[in-house]
């Protein structure tokens, strides 16, 4: 891949404008699951401005790609003029939504806490502050923490019926299973539909956005509303998104792709996109990304007749790794995967980038000086000594791009960062760290 097969400029974050409502963009991107009235819906979205909001809890240190489906969602609708608060779960983080098997380990209010302003500062990279419709950053814990116990279940446990309550999916599926439902994770959707009265009243707001999974949830809030204020608002979940081989997608190698770069670095963002499945790329680029339907059809006439050329996954990688990490970091990445394949000056890299990206490989951390046969057996390019010189011999090992020509090879960490890069046959790679 070369840079300028990437260089198309990164699609500007706009609605398209051959949709007449932003309702039928969404429903066309297929960001729409489940709903409240879908007219009534597509009529308030195509109206004045109005309130929205979509919550992210704190279970963790970082938001993930499940989370990135609301963010550009919540994006779009803003696009269109409305004005979006992000709530991030200071409260209902300390307890957790239930899961469909077991009981959420409950963390301490210090790392919620900790975790809240770390989900706060990634929320805010996705909206925009500025203009008539400036987003707002809220956190429930500011109304939650200080009502009493006797004036939750007085003022808000009332509207509650419990048989109602016990067949929302989420606790039906507990009480089936062995691990059963405590009270606390029972009480979550009182928790979120509180939230959603709250806003109304605070804010106007009249529109919320989540998973499907999280539709028993939404309804606890419109529900509510319609009991407590006697007013109808609206609600959509977006689909569960799945891969066409049957792996759970928003995984790599079994762990989850964060948008926190500590924890992902650009490089396996990027690699992740790039490997996207043919049967999923299309559906991928109208999700995260803001390609118009006319790009996106060209791009889709690609993957048909090139689909080696992986115009569509190259695309969607750029897109959204410069979403999230932004274009410089992304090009980087960029040059460090092509770097890797021997189209590229591996020197040229700056250490940040070379040792992110050597992180998501194979790699071992080894003396200066250790011969390269050692190193392939270290880093698991091949399973023995003898091997790695069959390898060496037949000319298919290089080091740092350059061809290995003997066993008396040695790994010194000549690239940026101490680091060194072997490579087996055209694919495998690994990287090697200099203690």
């Amino acid at each position: 891949m070369s840079m300028s097969e990437t260089a198309a400029p990164l699609a500007e974050q706009a609605n398209d404008p051959s949709f007449d409502t932003v309702w039928d963009e969404l429903v066309w991107r297929g960001l729409v699951q489940v709903s409240t009235d879908q007219e009534a819906l597509r009529e308030a979205l195509s109206g004045d401005p109005l309130v929205f909001y979509c919550g992210f809890d704190p279970t963790a240190p970082s938001l993930h790609l499940g989370n990135l489906v609301q963010l550009l969602t919540m994006r779009r609708i803003q696009l269109a003029g409305h004005r979006p608060l992000g709530l991030v779960g200071g409260s209902t983080g300390l307890i957790g939504d239930p899961r469909p098997t077991a009981e959420r380990t409950l963390n301490t209010p210090e790392t919620v806490g900790e975790w809240v302003t770390r989900l706060r500062a990634q929320v805010e990279r996705f909206l925009s502050f500025e203009g008539d419709n400036a987003a707002r950053v809220v956190n429930n814990l500011d109304w939650t923490a200080p009502l009493s116990a006797i004036d939750f279940l007085r003022e808000i446990g009332k509207h509650y019926r419990v048989g109602t309550m016990l067949a929302k999916d989420a606790v039906s599926a507990r009480l089936k299973s062995d691990a059963g439902i405590s009270y606390t994770e029972f009480s979550y959707q009182i928790l979120q539909g509180m939230d959603y009265l709250e806003l109304f009243r605070q804010y106007g707001c009249v529109l919320q956005t989540g998973g499907s999974d999280q539709w028993g949830n939404l309804t606890s809030g419109t529900d509510l509303i319609r009991r407590v204020e006697g007013a109808s608002v609206h609600a959509f979940g977006t689909p569960l998104i799945t891969n066409s081989d049957g792996t759970k997608f928003g995984k790599s190698e079994g762990n989850a792709i964060w948008l926190d770069a500590e924890m992902c670095s650009p490089y396996a963002m990027y690699q992740f996109w790039l490997n996207t499945d043919d049967r999923d790329v299309v559906d991928r680029l109208k999700v995260f990304t803001f390609l118009t339907r006319d790009e996106i059809a060209a791009y889709e006439a690609l993957v048909a007749s090139e689909p080696f050329r992986r115009a569509a996954q190259k695309r969607l990688a750029l897109e959204v790794t410069a979403t999230v990490h932004g274009l410089d970091a992304t090009q980087k990445a960029i040059a460090a995967s092509e770097a890797f394949f021997g189209r590229g000056d591996l020197s040229a890299l700056d250490a940040e980038t070379l040792v992110a990206a050597l992180g998501e490989l194979p790699h071992a951390e080894l003396a200066s000086g250790t011969s390269v046969i050692d190193a392939l057996v270290a880093t698991q390019l091949v399973s023995s000594a003898s091997e790695a010189r069959r390898a060496i011999a037949q000319g298919g090992v290089s080091l740092d791009g350059e061809k290995v020509a003997g066993d008396d090879a040695t790994v010194t960490g000549s690239l940026p960062g101490g680091t060194s890069v072997l490579r087996r046959g055209k694919k495998a790679l690994a990287g090697v760290f200099i203690r």
